[in-house]
């Protein structure tokens, strides 16, 4: 017999019910501690380690990155921020060209109302990118491309929509609904024929975000497959204010989030992100009802991550005092980051007519605004921005070190060196741990002898 949600009036199957009991309650210990691996998530049929790699962009969380969590059963997150630009990157492709080609006569203008994306090409680097990254794929895991809904680009629901599509398109397995509500995001696929195929799942903050994505899920009778619930420790953009994430705890809001969906009778696995530094830490919310926990921080100084080694090695060597959330991004969203961060007070042309994605339906964005206003004021002197951050370009070009909040115990993790850098990890080091570690033990990797140098790195 299905019970009906009141979020929808949805006939959801009860085929099981995960109890948030344990979540109120102090947890029983066992003689023998437990490791993520002894427990699996399940998504539809398909069962993964219950390990989630979150999707980093600009092309952080590279494909290969994402792969190596698929083959060692887990899943593994692209992203598809400034997707031409990684295209382009990898495949030699021309996308970033042909925009600016299209908009050069607009350059220097503050008007950018027509500067936009050809839908066309951004569906095309979308699903390049996607199928080329499925193709490569091998394991029993998954790979999911991480989708921003904050990634306006001068024309919200279009370039959202041919982003979406364009994944499904290229045979993605699963598709996170990021930064934002979300609230058009189902309706924009609902249309493709993979719509009721490939998994998808929503992050948010808040028992309260949920229950509106939910309503408007009910709409096109598609819920959720997952439910993503991120702390305030999570790294890059935040969903609280910038004056109050600190207020906050991730597992009272995952508590929270468990509780209404027992309430309302869905069995929706959830999976807390933000501050899951060990194995154990794991443990302890699945055994609390989660279903499996997602993870960054410590993939950021992996060999497959995208960022520059001199930049893995200034994430390895950070200190809790260097870690800050300030109101810098565009975006309107508070964000966390390093404070050495080159981005930090520099002062960039926007590059609107070959990039421009954080350009709202009118053209406009914060930095964008605040850069011809100060050009304005003294036409003939430097033009100086304060207190916004071109993420368009910086992010880019890897000057913007957003980070979790546990970044600083990164160099607890690894070996140093004897020139005293810190020693990199794999993506697989790094993933077993998560999966075999007991009792908040962090297993280092083999010593540098051992290992095969990359020429990546």
């Amino acid at each position: 017999m299905a019970l009906v949600s009141e979020v929808g009036n949805v006939p959801i199957p009860i085929e099981c019910f995960c109890s948030v009991d344990a979540f109120l309650n102090p947890l029983l210990t066992d003689k023998k501690p437990m490791k993520i691996d002894d427990f699996r998530l399940k998504l539809g049929k398909k069962e993964f380690v219950p390990v989630v790699v979150g999707g980093m962009g600009v092309n952080i969380s590279t494909s290969e990155l994402a792969l190596e969590a698929a083959r060692l059963g887990g899943i593994g997150h692209i992203s598809d921020a400034e997707v031409p630009v990684v295209a382009d990157h990898q495949f030699h492709t021309h996308f970033v060209a042909n925009k600016l080609k299209r908009h050069r006569s607009n350059i220097g203008s503050k008007d950018k109302s027509g500067v936009h994306f050809d839908l066309e090409e951004l569906a095309k680097a979308q699903r390049l990118y996607v199928s080329k990254t499925m193709e490569a794929k091998q394991g029993e895991g998954a790979v999911f491309v991480n989708c921003m809904e904050k990634l306006l680009m001068n024309d919200p629901m279009g370039t959202l929509r041919a982003r979406l599509t364009g994944a499904m398109d290229g045979g993605i397995d699963g598709i996170t609904l990021s930064a934002g509500l979300n609230l058009r995001s189902l309706e924009l696929m609902q249309d493709h024929p993979r719509f009721r195929d490939v998994k998808i799942g929503i992050i948010v903050s808040s028992v309260r975000a949920l229950k509106i994505f939910l309503r408007r899920a009910a709409r096109v009778r598609r819920l959720p497959d997952y439910i993503i619930v991120e702390g305030p420790l999570a790294g890059g953009h935040l969903g609280f204010d910038v004056k109050d994430w600190h207020l906050y705890d991730l597992k009272e809001i995952v508590a929270e989030v468990l509780l209404f969906l027992e309430a309302e009778g869905l069995t929706i696995p959830v999976i807390p992100a933000g501050g899951v530094f060990t194995g154990s830490d794991g443990v302890e919310f699945i055994q609390n009802g989660a279903s499996a926990v997602q993870v960054a921080t410590r993939f950021t100084v992996t060999r497959e991550s995208g960022l520059p080694r001199h930049v893995k090695q200034k994430y390895l060597e950070a200190k809790e005092e260097d870690v800050v959330v300030n109101a810098v991004s565009p975006t309107g969203y508070p964000m966390r980051m390093l404070k050495q961060t080159p981005a930090l007070g520099k002062t960039t042309k926007p590059n609107c007519e070959s990039l421009g994605y954080i350009l709202d339906g009118n053209g406009k964005c914060a930095y964008h605004e605040s850069y011809y206003r100060a050009r304005e004021k003294d036409p003939g002197g430097k033009v100086i921005v304060r207190g916004k951050v071109c993420l368009c370009t910086q992010m880019q070009t890897y000057r913007c070190w957003t980070c979790g909040h546990n970044v600083y115990r990164l160099k607890d993790t690894t070996n140093r060196l004897p020139d005293g850098s810190y020693q990199l990890l794999t993506t697989e080091h790094v993933f077993r741990d998560y999966q075999f570690s007991e009792d908040h033990q962090i297993k280092l990797p083999p010593e540098p002898g051992f290992l095969k140098p990359k020429l990546s790195d």
